[in-house]
């Protein structure tokens, strides 16, 4: 696990260490942001989280209630610690991100910027066409901006790498779900979060030799440990896996966007290759700035438990996260409704108390233990 730790211990150190070699790095702030494109116009795409510390500076461009991880990436952007990137590619996904488009463009110079403004209803039959033409769009901008051309080839070539990276996480996964403990919900994090910053070929041989390593470990006693599936967005504070693990329970699955919504889906090697990447996207797991029908991410949580045979769901939200908070008491019903106990945890990018979270975990292993009984 050394490699990936080494990579999220400083991710900023990493992209400027990409740059100190020659690469073009492109940043990026939102897992439907198709990094197969960038990969193929001999780019970098680089996964930008959050300051996790202090931020000031962001604070004169953005309200107090703004969601801290677009905060701590502005921060890092005024502060000088992405002066590496060649641009940037916002994805209008959420509120936030759309006006931190706006905020950036103004004041962080130095790179390029590039607006990827994707259809939000995603189960109708123009979905698709418009998907592919913000593709094309997006092919030309790079284009221009890296004085490249990007082919057919290069984008089936870069296809293939991205789709192995999710083929060997998607295995991680298999592993954590099958025999919770093998592998800790630490290590899934880490791989798969500088999987979607390190050198996409380093990471897949990175991987492989970690799967060898941890498929023949040996399946640890569960204890009378709870099975606990995650559910959130950004997962910008790994420690809750530990946690978690140290309360009484055990990390089955999750559903972040940097986990497994991002993972679980692949691209179609052949054909056109624009049309294969938007239709990965459109039919992949939605997060809530997506719309696929009223109760689709409800009614697929509540089936994802199942399947994983949760003993219950722990809800990860980013404090003043607009669109999971919007989504979340629906949810909540229905998983009330088939009797899945679940709790929320609201956090920022700043370290919550560990002894309140330990505190809450303890007792909803507890509550669970009781309705067992």
């Amino acid at each position: 696990m050394e490699w990936f730790e080494e990579i999220m211990k400083d991710p900023i150190g990493y992209g400027r260490k990409l740059k100190a070699d020659g690469r073009k790095v492109v940043g990026y702030f939102c897992s439907y942001m198709p990094e197969e494109i960038v990969l193929a116009a001999g780019a970098h795409p680089f996964r930008i989280f959050g300051a996790g510390g202090d931020i000031r500076l962001a604070d004169s461009h953005l309200q107090s209630y703004c969601c801290s991880l677009v905060r701590g990436m502005l921060e890092n952007a005024l502060t000088g610690r992405l002066d590496f990137l060649d641009g940037v590619i916002f994805p209008h996904t959420c509120d936030s991100i759309q006006r931190l488009s706006d905020i950036w463009r103004l004041n962080v110079p130095g790179m390029f910027h590039l607006d990827l403004v994707l259809p939000v209803k995603l189960d109708t039959a123009s979905a698709r066409e418009y998907y592919s033409s913000v593709l094309k769009k997006l092919r030309s901008d790079l284009e221009g901006r890296l004085g490249v051309a990007v082919t057919d080839d290069s984008l089936r070539g870069a296809i293939r790498v991205s789709n192995e990276v999710r083929r060997l996480i998607g295995r991680l996964y298999g592993v954590m779900e099958k025999t919770p403990g093998v592998i800790s919900g630490r290590e899934i994090w880490a791989a798969a979060s500088a999987s979607m910053i390190a050198d996409r070929n380093e990471a897949v041989a990175e991987l492989s030799k970690m799967l060898g390593k941890i498929e023949a470990r040996s399946a640890p006693a569960m204890d009378g440990r709870k099975r606990i599936l995650l559910s959130g967005g950004v997962c910008s504070y790994p420690e809750i896996y530990r946690i978690v693990e140290e309360s009484g329970g055990v990390v089955a699955g999750d559903d972040f966007c940097t986990g497994s919504r991002y993972f679980a889906e692949k691209s179609d090697e052949e054909g056109d290759p624009l049309a294969a990447i938007a239709g990965r996207h459109l039919s992949r797991i939605i997060c809530p700035a997506k719309f696929a029908g009223l109760s689709s991410r409800g009614l697929r949580l509540v089936r994802m438990a199942k399947e994983k045979k949760a003993d219950g769901v722990i809800f990860v939200l980013l404090k003043f996260c607009d669109p999971h908070a919007f989504d979340y008491p629906y949810i909540k019903e229905l998983l009330d409704r088939e009797g899945i106990p679940n709790l929320l945890v609201e956090i920022e990018e700043q370290p919550p108390s560990e002894g309140q979270l330990r505190t809450r975990f303890e007792t909803f292993m507890e509550m669970i233990q009781a309705r067992k009984a």
